[in-house]
């Protein structure tokens, strides 16, 4: 299959190689699983390498500029003979742009199918709504997106809620990080991070012997370590900063309780992560987080809507037996993620 993949911004727009929880990240993933299966796929995206060549291979992948910056305007008509010439089977079009389903619609005419894709829950405007319109297909990563998406019209046969995935033979082989707290917070810690709710919920179980890891960095890390001081709590948290992928899934094997309170969230893709290394998963309620969604029917996993929920449900996740790999969430592995992708395109 011929896929084109139409999103201005992509992981190495930062500079560096790093998958964290965010759309780009998740189109390289995708990317990177259409190239390792046999699919010829094309990257149309703003210039994120040096020079003024108009292509770049990178990894087996041809990325094609279409704009010098993303969100350049012009970038919508350099997309149209750029997808002419690759003539794709289907188009991808990540939806924080939708502009560029114009392009894409116009490059395809009555051909190739046009999917969009929405990571965030979209704004209700017009470009929104036209995008919808003119795209054959939605992609969610969760019913909180695809709620938002209804809201502009797109009937629930047009839209496909595909999560995103976890590398189960990686979990199986890891090893647990003997040095991992008992409970475990994975996130950049920025303004919605909400760490203040689960250190206060820690607090209370100033009686009791346990230890909680901290994984992430960001502008609110040295207010959170000073909450943590200030909350007597400080010899037992460890604020280890930014992970990598392994060492993080060393820290999920090595846990008991991954908890997640942050308020805003597309896709707790490292609480999936958790909860298929075993960890017992705690998430608080939040209206702009689908956190709840992997944990409202299992087995492992408890919902808290208020402080003192969050304190019974993290005494209640101690009662539970420790495990290592759960292969309860097997059905989230990277191949159906990859094999999702392919039966809504052939579909369309």
């Amino acid at each position: 299959m011929r896929v084109a993949i139409v999103s201005d911004r992509t992981v190495r727009h930062d500079g560096v190689e790093r998958r964290t929880d965010d759309a780009a990240a998740r189109l390289d993933t995708l990317v990177g699983l259409f190239d390792a299966n046999g699919h010829d796929v094309e990257v149309f995206c703003a210039r994120w390498w040096d020079g003024d060549f108009p292509t770049f291979d990178y990894d087996g992948v041809t990325y094609r500029a279409i704009a010098a910056t993303p969100g350049e305007r012009w970038g919508t008509l350099r997309l149209v003979p750029g997808l002419r010439a690759f003539d794709p089977d289907v188009v991808h079009v990540a939806g924080a742009n939708p502009e560029r389903t114009l392009g894409a619609r116009v490059a395809t005419a009555f051909g190739a199918p046009v999917v969009l894709d929405y990571y965030e829950p979209p704004r209700d405007t017009r470009a929104h709504r036209w995008a919808v319109r003119a795209a054959d297909g939605v992609i969610v990563p969760s019913e909180l997106v695809a709620t938002a998406v209804r809201e502009l019209g797109v009937p629930d046969d047009a839209l496909a809620r595909i999560p995103n995935p976890v590398e189960m033979a990686r979990v199986r082989t890891v090893e647990p990080d003997p040095e991992a707290g008992d409970v475990v917070y994975s996130r950049r810690l920025d303004a919605d991070a909400n760490l203040e709710s689960l250190l206060l919920a820690l607090a209370e179980f100033r009686d009791r012997e346990w230890s909680a890891t901290v994984i992430g960095d960001g502008p609110e890390r040295e207010r959170y370590e000073r909450q943590a001081r200030d909350l007597r709590i400080a010899e037992r948290v460890d604020f280890v900063g930014a992970q990598d992928l392994d060492r993080r899934l060393a820290l999920f094997a090595g846990a008991h309780v991954y908890a997640q309170t942050a308020y805003r969230t597309s896709f707790p893709t490292d609480l999936l992560r958790a909860l298929t290394c075993g960890c017992v998963g705690v998430v608080e309620y939040h209206a702009n987080s689908a956190a709840h969604e992997l944990v409202e029917h299992a087995d492992r996993g408890l919902l808290a809507t208020s402080d003192e929920a969050l304190v019974e449900c993290l005494r209640e996740a101690t009662a539970m037996a420790q495990m290592s790999v759960n292969e309860a969430y097997a059905d989230y592995d990277v191949g159906r993620f990859l094999a999702r992708h392919v039966d809504r395109y052939r579909s369309l």
